[in-house]
């Protein structure tokens, strides 16, 4: 089984930084794709940033420029950079994992309980 953790949330001002990370474990022999997602109320979960096994990344438009994606495969953890937050960037944030079945036949998706960031205005 896999356990995901994140960590690093917390209130902030507009205009702040906070870094966000994802730590793995568990049996993990390899980690294909992470990624973050956020979750503001009233809103759906939505992906915003994305990092390949090679570290290639996509970011949603909201938050190119701002927010940085990371990872330490050795660590088996994500990390989030976060600058220049904004009060629409409150939400919950989850971090997302797919880890290669036994077979490498599919992909078994993985998701942490979420940590909490508010931006005050």
């Amino acid at each position: 089984q896999v356990q995901l953790v994140e960590s690093g949330g917390g209130l902030v001002q507009a205009g702040g930084s906070l870094r966000l990370s994802c730590a793995a474990s568990g049996t993990i022999r390899s980690i294909n794709a992470m990624g973050w997602y956020r979750q503001a109320p009233g809103n759906q979960r939505e992906l915003f940033a994305h990092i390949t096994s090679g570290g290639s990344t996509n970011y949603a438009d909201f938050v190119k420029g701002r927010f940085t994606i990371s990872r330490d495969n050795a660590k088996n953890t994500m990390y989030l950079q976060m600058n220049s937050l904004e009060p629409e960037d409150t939400a919950v944030y989850y971090c997302h994992i797919r880890v290669p079945s036994l077979t490498g036949a599919y992909d078994i998706n993985y998701w942490g309980k979420g940590t909490l960031v508010t931006v005050s205005s």
